[in-house]
């Protein structure tokens, strides 16, 4: 048996410092390298990765260091290693049944007619995750050796690494169940199967040389997923007793980030495992626990979903206090796996000194839990110094000129700040706007070509003028917009060429707001995203799209949106101060927004859209929580847009959200249009809309834009018409997904073409002038 270490870490950033594993990977889809140079790439990312690791005090040797790379994505890993690949991509499997890079990136992408797996949020991050597809027909068997692969890599290299893997109950409680599936039924049904796959696979990693493995069990702590606590607690009890208890295996570490585990904490106590890993962030001490004899439990002190240094006093306190539960030992570790945080604030030239002194990305985040961990091991007087460093940066960052701006906080608001006039006398007053029956929209964003980014980089720079960036802006939105004028659509966008991502250029314009140079966290699979660290008191200092949406306007007569992120967006989406509560913080962005969209009236502009993409994924994974959240989130838009005039057409987009789940807060944003993510899911989400009567303006989704494919004529009239089935025609709009940045142009153009034709032939069918 091999102690488990003082201090470890549950997943480390897999992008790459300068996200080389995107470029790498992208570069394949393209055709311009081959399978051979995108797995040598990948290895040196991993050898790095190690590298700096252990050069960070994590111990080569002690399976401190976790094994969590990933090509795409953790969830679609463990689904293709228990061989839970879509019959529609079965043809796509190696000569032996293995699923290879290839069938890999299919099912995460699509390809021709078939269709990707669904995506959704990870938990409440903003991490996106494949949603596997599993029915009775699916036949379980081990298909890929890729992890047992890197840990003889890692031994070959002279480290013992710790594989992860997202763990059976999870990954079932987060499948759908396949098309094939007869109604009702339930992934978990097929517990058992999975599990002895796994001990196929625990098997296999003891031989390659693993001391530990980590089972990802997330799902256990949640209370919004389709199963109950106590069906996830006795799914986890029913695998872990099977895998425990297996004959050749490493020993066991059960990690349950991003909440308290609750009820669910005694029954991995009691189960043959020889570690638990808990969320101390999100989570408290449990006052007692039994059964914990042999065992070891790791700490989540060290917050891995946000960049503030933190309090190591009070993380080694509750290092301290679970010393007192009868554990055999305690460790150090981070709440989550540091996938949510960018690489190394040292990276970061450009920042002020003061305010870096106050932040810790991931390799500053391995450093605390070193520290904490040789705490530990040597006493407190041992990391005495690191303990008051932390708490002076703490101080510190509290006086500091900015985090409270009495301006900001004099701001007075009343009830009446939150409402507008009914939805009747609003609707009444947009029919002016004399828009036809499923009116053609996208979301906002056009593809930013190499052109923009070259051109905004030189701007960046300093290399090209501010007045020739401008023109050179001026002259994509005329593009833009003459393309939309072409194509037929009835409510135009300008684009957004001016902006780098959709919180980053309203950060750059927002007092409270830091951006980075590298801070880079993957989103999902190649797309990589650089949030903003929001650190003090938020305030408008001048209007921000004012200028962009009125000029676009002025090349149409028809409407042109005024595009703006929602405050709980921008939240969501940036490192947000964790010194006061979120509510008071969304407030102060709402605010800004409202002046905004006021500015947007006085140039013309009659439509609004102020997105809420993340409104779903912030949403807390405990019950209790949930409608406080609900509460400050909703009033945050309503604050935004609470001021806008009942001719003023007030739009919002939500994407990868369960739409029943959140359906009466959409409802009660009040706004007059939702669009939201439907494509992948094939319109299942028109069903709860019509199950729940919602009676606004909505828009499901009938274009992947995360896929890049170009859906049919056919394909996209077959959405349609399910969707007009199900819904009034005078609540329909027709729109992409998202927003089409991510996309090239060559495929935006055909896929829109399609779209426009797909409506046309649908307005026919219900007499409708097209």
């Amino acid at each position: 048996m091999t102690a488990f270490p003082a201090g470890t870490i549950l997943g480390y950033p897999r992008i790459g410092r300068r996200r080389e594993l995107k470029k790498a990977v992208e570069a394949f889809w393209a055709g311009r390298i081959d399978e051979a140079a995108l797995e040598t790439t990948a290895a040196g990312l991993r050898a790095a990765t190690r590298e700096r690791l252990a050069e960070l005090g994590l111990g080569r040797g002690d399976s401190a260091i976790p094994e969590s790379f990933s090509y795409y994505d953790q969830v679609l890993d463990a689904a293709l290693t228990v061989g839970a690949l879509p019959t529609r991509f079965d043809d796509l499997r190696d000569a032996d049944g293995t699923i290879g890079l290839p069938a890999y990136f299919t099912a995460a992408r699509g390809e021709g007619d078939r269709a990707p797996l669904e995506m959704t949020k990870w938990f409440d991050s903003n991490y996106h995750y494949l949603v596997p597809e599993i029915g009775p027909e699916t036949v379980f068997s081990l298909s890929s050796s890729r992890l047992v692969d890197q840990v003889a890599e890692a031994a070959a290299a002279g480290f013992r690494t710790r594989p992860v893997i997202v763990g059976p109950v999870t990954l079932l409680a987060l499948a759908k169940a396949s098309d094939d599936a007869p109604e009702g039924f339930d992934p978990l049904s097929r517990l058992d199967d999975v599990v002895a796959v796994y001990v196929e696979l625990l098997a296999k990693l003891k031989a390659a040389g693993a001391d530990w493995v980590q089972l990802d069990e997330p799902a256990l702590v949640s209370e919004s997923l389709p199963a109950t606590t106590a069906q996830l607690a006795d799914s986890a009890q029913r695998a872990l007793a099977v895998v425990g208890g297996a004959a050749e295996r490493p020993q066991i570490l059960v990690a349950a980030p991003y909440a308290a585990l609750g009820e669910v904490l005694p029954v991995l106590a009691s189960a043959p495992i020889e570690a638990i890993a808990i969320d101390l962030v999100r989570g408290a001490v449990p006052e007692s626990l039994p059964d914990l004899a042999g065992k070891t439990l790791v700490g989540g002190v060290i917050d891995g979903h946000n960049i503030w240094r933190g309090d190591l006093r009070g993380a080694f306190d509750k290092l301290a206090a679970l010393r007192s539960l009868g554990a055999s030992a305690v460790s150090a570790s981070t709440s989550t796996s540091l996938l949510h945080v960018p690489h190394d604030v040292a990276d970061e030239t450009r920042l002020d000194a003061r305010l870096v002194s106050w932040l810790a990305f991931a390799d500053q985040k391995v450093e605390q839990v070193v520290a904490l961990a040789r705490g530990l091991v040597q006493g407190r007087a041992a990391v005495a110094a690191d303990l008051d460093a932390a708490t002076a940066a703490l101080a510190d960052r509290q006086a500091a000129p900015g985090v409270r701006d009495g301006a900001v906080r004099a701001r007075a608001l009343g009830e009446a700040d939150f409402s507008r006039v009914s939805y009747e006398e609003r609707e009444a007053a947009q029919l002016a706007l004399d828009l036809p029956a499923l009116p053609l929209t996208t979301i906002g964003s056009f593809p930013q070509t190499g052109d923009i980014r070259r051109a905004r980089a030189q701007f960046t720079r300093g290399e090209l003028p501010r007045d020739d960036y401008e023109a050179f802006l001026r002259t994509e939105i005329d593009r833009v917009v003459a393309l939309q004028e072409d194509l037929g659509l009835d409510v135009l966008v300008h684009g957004e060429a001016e902006r780098n991502d959709m919180v980053q250029y309203f950060a750059e314009n927002l007092d409270g707001f830091a951006v980075t140079e590298n801070g880079w966290v993957q989103s999902y699979g190649s797309r990589a995203t650089r949030p903003s660290i929001l650190w003090g008191d938020v305030s408008r200092p001048a209007p921000i799209t004012v200028s962009w949406s009125a000029y676009a306007q002025s090349l149409s007569t028809k409407h042109v949106k005024g595009m703006l992120t929602g405050p709980v967006t921008i939240l969501a989406w940036s490192f947000v101060r964790d010194d006061q509560p979120l509510g008071e913080t969304a407030n102060q962005v709402a605010l800004a927004l409202r002046d905004e969209i006021t500015d947007l009236e006085a140039a013309g502009i009659a439509i609004i859209q102020v997105d809420e993409p993340a409104l779903r994924e912030l949403l807390p994974l405990k019950k209790a929580d949930q409608p406080a959240y609900l509460e400050w989130s909703v009033n945050s838009f309503r604050l935004a847009t609470g001021g806008a005039a009942a001719p003023t057409q007030i739009h919002t987009h939500l994407c990868y959200s369960e739409f029943g789940v959140v359906i009466d807060a959409i409802r009660a944003l009040d706004a007059d249009v939702t669009s939201i993510e439907a494509a992948r899911s094939r319109m299942e989400v028109v069903a709860d809309i019509a199950k729940h009567g919602f009676d606004h303006g909505v828009g499901p989704g009938v274009y992947d834009i995360h896929s890049p494919r170009v859906p049919s004529v056919a394909e996209v009239e077959s959405l349609l018409r399910r969707a007009t089935s199900e819904l009034p025609l005078r609540q329909l709009w027709v729109n992409p997904d998202c927003g089409l940045k991510t996309r090239g142009y060559d495929e935006t153009v055909a896929s829109l073409r399609n779209i426009v034709e797909a409506t046309h032939r649908v307005r026919e069918d219900v007499n409708v002038p097209a």
